[in-house]
């Protein structure tokens, strides 16, 4: 079910995502600071001789292009000339022709000695630019994450640390340098030949770009979509992959299948258009230059028959024509993968821009040590929240757990058990009122520090594709190995992993699905105890297992809670009947709370709910 509403959700998504790009894209001063800046912080390796030397070499290159017709027009009026003894003329035919082939050497060297400087720089900010953007994806807040499409936000870093290559080498190193030659090419004109000459050659140029931009910009709707398609391919692929398992049990893998090859067909469609298109770009690119050159040809022919130009000027006038005609070829493709690429790294910016709601403070405190060796002190000061979704959230709850006790949290669904799970981890901030630990705001400390003193056993515990070593020191990577496997042992966890051919080595699959849920919830428990946090807590970590398991990892639990402050959300009752205090949560509020027999006694909202799980038992 939730996979056949999944793909036009998708669609949807993709759809707002097309509809948006033209209005990310960015203005051409402010994208190029951003990569300015980006490169200065991207700590290359040599980085400002390598900035100085790619700068002088394409400065060197535009101007041994401009130079290098002018030898070999030399050499062919020398040549025609004819005058003085034939070896000498011949000889100094030879030396020019040399020369125009050195420099014209030169000229085509510098850029692949430039691309083998600046590469280093390239690369680390193009590095530096993918592991930003992903450190600050990891740092935004909860319902930013919950909202995202997991597929595209991949692709958005992706393409957006890929943009920063391409626009450094084609628009910095390659058009914008070709709009130098431009000028130097029509000033040697203008002033060796003819003024008409000069302005023929940037005439052509001139036609040439804006007709280019605006075949491209009629061609950069085809690229939105296929990118929207590629995008929507991708968002359905993950889901399908995330959710195997569910695909699998409802038989829908045709159904995921189709969606995927709708969002190809779509991008085929796309990139059809796409191709057609750039043919007719090709096709007037190449109509225009050869009109320029034809006309420059004729005006360097008409000079040369009145005797004001030879004929190697004419040869170097019209060489001059072609040699712009060379990095402007690719105009078309660099115009649009540049704009392509600005919104790309636009993409890119707009997310490192976004600001979580949950951010360390500017001046953070730190956590005190302990003030009890039984673990540390939560206190919930009336704390309120509501979630933009919700039409009801928490109002002044006010719940205190002193060091080493066990707070059981009980309630319907949708009461608010896990909100108060989430402030006290901090994945949220309280709208109204505080959450402390060991009497300091949780607001005022690192969230670092907060993680490390707080440990989380999730339901559904979530399992990287690695190692059952890997996953259990997820939380303390610099553990020893005995130190693993004490927290292994602590789990009764010790035996099973014995009994694998692979033992600590064994690969427990995506998302840990080679491993039972009761294996899985062992794993999630041995890494919660190998953090040694002073507050642990339990969201509903047996709700979904099986008797047997249950009361396996029941006891597994109560060892754990020793020495520890621990809060426990259950639906069912009887796993939490022994903790210290039992809070019981309706529609946001705390109704009850006291001792499993205490609340028997009132005969109030936990006595009910007692007497229905034992009935429904």
């Amino acid at each position: 079910m939730s996979l056949r509403r999944g793909a036009p959700s998708s669609r949807r998504a993709a759809a707002a995502e097309a509809s948006q790009a033209p209005a990310a894209k960015p203005r051409a001063s402010v994208a190029l600071g951003d990569l300015g800046r980006l490169v200065l912080r991207s700590r290359a390796p040599g980085l400002r001789w390598r900035l100085t030397a790619a700068l002088t070499l394409i400065l060197a290159g535009k101007a041994l292009g401009v130079l290098a017709p002018l030898l070999l027009g030399a050499a062919v009026n020398r040549l025609a000339e004819g005058r003085g003894a034939a070896a000498a003329v011949g000889l100094a035919f030879a030396g020019l022709a040399v020369g125009w082939a050195f420099v014209r050497f030169l000229s085509a060297a510098a850029p692949q000695a430039r691309d083998a400087v600046f590469a280093p720089v390239a690369q680390a900010a193009q590095r530096r630019a993918a592991a930003e953007t992903f450190e600050h994806a990891l740092s935004l807040s909860l319902d930013y994450h919950q909202g995202k499409h997991t597929g595209a936000l991949a692709r958005t870093v992706d393409r957006g640390a890929r943009s920063i290559d391409f626009l450094l080498r084609s628009l910095v190193f390659n058009l914008g340098p070709t709009g130098l030659e431009v000028v130097m090419a029509a000033v040697v004109l203008s002033k060796r030949y003819d003024w008409r000459l000069a302005l023929t050659a940037v005439a052509t140029v001139a036609v040439y770009v804006v007709v280019t931009f605006l075949i491209s910009d009629w061609r950069i709707g085809h690229r939105r979509a296929m990118n929207a398609a590629d995008n929507r391919a991708a968002g359905l692929a993950v889901d399908a992959l995330l959710n195997y398992e569910t695909v699998k049990t409802f038989g829908a893998e045709r159904r995921a299948v189709g969606a995927y090859d709708a969002a190809l067909d779509d991008y085929a469609q796309a990139s059809i258009k796409a191709n057609t298109s750039l043919a007719l770009l090709n096709a007037v690119q190449t109509a225009i230059m050869s009109v320029g050159l034809g006309v420059m040809a004729v005006l360097a022919g008409l000079e040369a028959a009145e005797g004001r130009m030879g004929p190697g000027d004419v040869t170097a006038a019209v060489l001059l024509l072609i040699n712009l005609y060379g990095p402007l070829n690719i105009l078309g493709f660099a115009y649009r993968e540049i704009r392509q690429a600005f919104i790309d790294m636009e993409a890119m910016l707009e997310l490192s821009r976004e600001r979580p709601d949950v951010a360390d403070p500017a001046a953070p405190r730190d956590l005190p040590p302990p003030a009890d060796q039984r673990g540390g002190r939560v206190v919930f000061e009336r704390v309120s929240f509501r979630h933009g979704a919700r039409s009801q959230g928490l109002e002044d709850v006010d719940l205190v757990a002193e060091p080493g006790s066990t707070i059981a949290l009980v309630g319907p669904s949708g009461a608010g058990k896990t909100t108060l799970v989430r402030l006290a981890l901090r994945l949220i901030d309280p709208q109204s009122g505080r959450v402390t630990l060991d009497g300091v705001d949780l607001r005022e400390v690192r969230q670092a520090d907060l993680r490390r003193a707080i440990a989380l056993v999730p339901q559904d515990v979530a399992l990287f594709n690695d190692t059952l070593r890997a996953n259990i020191a997820f939380a303390r990577p610099e553990a020893s190995e005995a130190e693993v496997w004490a927290a292994a042992e602590a789990a009764e966890l010790g035996d099973f992993v014995r009994g694998l051919p692979e033992g600590m080595e064994a690969l427990v699959g995506e998302r840990g699905l080679k491993l039972s849920g009761g294996e899985r919830q062992r794993v999630g428990l041995a890494r919660a105890l190998l953090a040694d946090p002073r507050v642990l807590i339990l969201d509903e970590a047996t709700s979904a297992l099986d008797s047997r398991t249950e009361a396996a990892i029941q006891a597994a639990l109560r060892k754990a809670r020793k020495g520890r402050t621990t809060l426990v959300v259950a639906h069912r009752l009887s796993t939490v009947a022994d903790a210290d205090q039992i809070v019981v949560v309706r529609r946001g509020r705390v109704v009850e709370r006291g001792t499993h027999d205490e609340l028997l006694s009132r005969e109030g909202e936990y006595a009910a709910l007692w007497r229905r799980q034992t009935r429904e038992a």
